[in-house]
């Protein structure tokens, strides 16, 4: 794993509370659909109470595929990042036997859709 930066545990948290904040917007709509009919049909209790249980399977299941999902993307892009920062492991001079070491690579697109990076 290694040595995480402040700015790394910012994004973690900050990624961790979107997760949370979405699977609950997303859980609440979910329940809202599967129980609404009942406000509607008025069925019997039995039936209501059912309902009840499923809307609130569904929801529970909502926000936890929510929260996973967001967080194991995150995840894999945190690994693709650390793994292109590592790149090839430097010899004596400061690069391998293929030529130079490199720094990671630039962003192909400047920074703000509209307006041109700097060196261009």
């Amino acid at each position: 794993m290694g040595y995480r930066s402040q700015a790394d545990r910012d994004a973690m948290t900050v990624e961790i509370g979107f997760a949370v904040l979405t699977g609950a917007v997303l859980a609440a709509v979910a329940f809202v659909m599967v129980y609404a009919p009942t406000a509607f049909l008025a069925p019997h209790n039995g039936l209501r109470s059912v309902l009840l249980m499923v809307a609130a399977g569904v929801a529970a299941l909502v926000f936890m595929g929510r929260v996973i999902d967001v967080l194991w993307r995150f995840g894999r892009r945190d690994s693709a990042v650390e793994l292109r920062s590592a790149g090839p492991a430097s010899g004596a001079a400061g690069g391998t036997a293929r030529g130079p070491a490199h720094g990671p690579a630039a962003p192909v697109q400047p920074s703000q859709p509209g307006r041109t990076s700097p060196d261009s």
